[in-house]
């Protein structure tokens, strides 16, 4: 299935065991003249070129947070904000672009996406369509 690069199929990469990735792992890996981040989100695994929407950054690096969301009481007052584990968002790290993570579109603007790449589970390993 794999040759000695770990290339398998001609286009799929290894990215490395499934067992390796714990629930908010990622890895970054070099796909030619790419990079490609692969990240697990509740149990499933995307992947996104390392390359942020706004201009270029390393967005694959960048940390990731809960979303947060406003809390109101029944009047319209702002009670403060909660943590939405739910749903995990992307920074840039250079200009703080945030990203859904299960999705790759950016939170402000939901049309613009981190290029994403399908990825898929064959013998316990992970592997990215390129």
């Amino acid at each position: 299935m794999a040759d000695q690069n770990g290339n398998a199929d001609g286009n799929a990469v290894r990215v490395g065991a499934a067992a390796d990735f714990r629930d908010g792992d990622r890895r970054i890996i070099d796909v030619g003249e790419r990079q490609i981040g692969v990240f697990r989100v509740d149990g499933e695994f995307v992947a996104y070129e390392n390359r942020c929407v706004h201009q270029g950054g390393p967005v694959c690096e960048g940390q990731y947070y809960p979303q947060m969301e406003a809390v109101f009481d029944d009047n319209g007052r702002s009670l403060g904000e909660r943590a939405n584990y739910d749903v995990p968002h992307l920074v840039c790290p250079w200009h703080s672009w945030e990203y859904d993570l299960r999705t790759g579109e950016m939170v402000g603007l939901r049309k613009l996406k981190l290029r994403a790449f399908p990825t898929v589970e064959r013998e316990g390993d992970v592997y990215v369509i390129v």
